[in-house]
C-alpha cells in the first residue's frame, strides 16, 4: 500500500483515531492506520480519508487486517460493504 500523505487533516484524523501514535508515525504505517480508521473513524474522518485512499486500500486493509484491531461489528459492516457476505473470521492475535 502506498503511503499517505501528511496533510493537516489525515494528521487530526491519525491523532483521533491512532490516539497511542504520533500522528505522523500512524500515517506511516497505512495498513493499521485504516484499519483503525475503519474502527473507530467518524463518518467526518472517513471523507476525509476517503479524499486520498479509495476501496482497493479498504479492500487491501481487511485482506491482511491486523489481529486485534476490528471488533466484530466493525468487521461485519466492513465486509457487508465490499460484498464479503458471510465475512470471514475476524483476525485474532496469535499465543505468545
Amino acid at each position: 500500500m502506498k503511503p499517505l500523505p501528511r496533510t493537516p487533516a489525515l494528521l487530526a484524523v491519525a491523532k483521533r483515531v491512532v490516539w497511542f501514535k504520533e500522528p505522523a508515525d500512524a500515517l506511516a504505517d497505512p495498513l493499521h492506520f485504516l484499519a483503525h480508521l475503519m474502527t473507530y473513524g467518524t463518518v467526518e474522518d472517513l471523507r476525509v480519508v476517503e479524499s486520498v485512499v479509495g476501496e482497493k486500500e479498504f479492500l487491501e486493509t481487511l485482506d491482511h487486517a491486523p489481529a486485534g484491531v476490528f471488533d466484530p461489528r466493525s468487521w461485519a459492516y466492513w465486509n457487508l460493504k465490499f460484498g464479503r457476505v458471510p465475512a470471514p473470521a475476524l483476525p485474532v492475535r496469535q499465543g505468545l
